[in-house]
């Protein structure tokens, strides 16, 4: 069953009663909200319409309540992303901290290329130790 989206050119008045907006919500919770009231059979419009309603400038776009309600009706029942693909985060630990500034110490004109040869990792992770963590500006 295929959810479509349309913008709707004419508002309706809602018999919605609510205390007070929203002040601060993470994705997952709107998330949660959409996958609730799409199961009740709300459309996506007026899921945007009642979370624009609700959680003033931190709602999610119109789009997105669409992407997400097909989602839910495709029988995805998470609501937080799935990994994603692509370049992995530098994990710098404290022991390649030390062993780079061990090497630091013993010799400070080392270049960022000995130390990866030296230590087998990445160009980007031994520039990332020497500049960012260890805030060594020039080697």
């Amino acid at each position: 069953m295929a959810v479509r989206c349309r913008i709707a050119t004419r508002r309706r008045s809602s018999n919605v009663k609510v205390a007070a907006p929203l002040a601060t919500c993470t994705k997952e919770e709107q998330r949660s909200v959409i996958r609730f009231l799409s199961s009740e059979g709300v459309k996506p419009i007026e899921i945007h319409r009642r979370m624009k309603f609700q959680y003033g400038d931190a709602y999610l776009s119109l789009q997105k309540v669409c992407e997400w309600t097909r989602t839910f009706m495709n029988g995805i029942s998470s609501v937080t992303d799935s990994p994603r693909p692509g370049q992995a985060h530098p994990v710098v630990i404290p022991e390649a901290i030390a062993a780079v500034e061990a090497i630091m110490k013993e010799n400070r004109r080392v270049t960022v290329n000995e130390i990866v040869a030296h230590l087998d990792m990445s160009h980007g992770s031994a520039q990332h130790i020497v500049h960012d963590v260890l805030q060594i500006k020039s080697i």
